[in-house]
């Protein structure tokens, strides 16, 4: 059946990449290995360019190496949101079990855009009749209605599929005509090769992921 993935890369990343080893990961390959009967033409990926961090001053490096390596894919699109980082006052957590409130400021990072633009798309495509499936890549409950719309008023299926490291949103999970989930051993598999070549030349994994 004719499919397209949806990948939420905030919400992937968190979920099973932060802290492992495979953040090197292609994410088409990894769904067409989850799916290996459907033809899947095109994986939507939704994400934001980070900043330097004072902890973490090569991130976007890193990230923007990732992003070149997923651009080695035809079938892979990426669709960019914003992050916004500002500073605002909440409550210690300490002081806040003790009964008292005391504020402090803190650095807050929030993306926007990315689940407004996952929706967008899964939409315009349902509409415009260019996949009988949906795969879902992601663990947002705000979701919830475009995914219902795409079922009911487009009578397309919907597919979650997700880590085995995360609980499925109890708000998705009744919306999906299948559910599947991959552990540690279908990340490994779906790594790019370390040294990939484009059209500005050779470039590597970056050496500290």
């Amino acid at each position: 059946m004719r499919t397209r993935v949806y990948v939420d890369g905030y919400n992937l990343y968190y979920a099973c990449l932060k802290r492992s080893p495979h953040k090197w990961l292609n994410i088409h390959q990894l769904a067409c290995s989850q799916l290996p009967k459907n033809r899947i033409d095109k994986t939507r990926y939704f994400t934001a360019r980070v900043s330097a961090r004072p902890h973490d001053p090569k991130q976007p490096q890193r990230q923007e190496t990732y992003f070149r390596a997923l651009a080695t894919i035809p079938e892979i699109e990426v669709h960019f949101g914003h992050f916004l980082t500002h500073e605002v006052s909440m409550p210690d957590a300490a002081a806040w079990k003790a009964g008292q409130y005391k504020p402090v400021r803190v650095v807050k990072t929030e993306e926007k855009g990315s689940d407004v633009n996952l929706a967008t798309y899964l939409l315009m495509d349902a509409a415009d009749d260019l996949f009988d499936v949906a795969v879902i890549i992601s663990n947002d409950s705000d979701l919830k209605e475009p995914i219902r719309l795409v079922k009911d008023k487009f009578g397309k299926r919907i597919v979650l599929l997700g880590s085995r490291k995360t609980r499925l949103s109890g708000a998705l999970k009744p919306l999906a005509d299948f559910i599947r989930q991959f552990g540690p051993n279908a990340l490994e598999d779906a790594q790019f090769n370390n040294e990939l070549t484009d059209k500005v030349g050779k470039f590597k994994k970056p050496s500290d992921w």
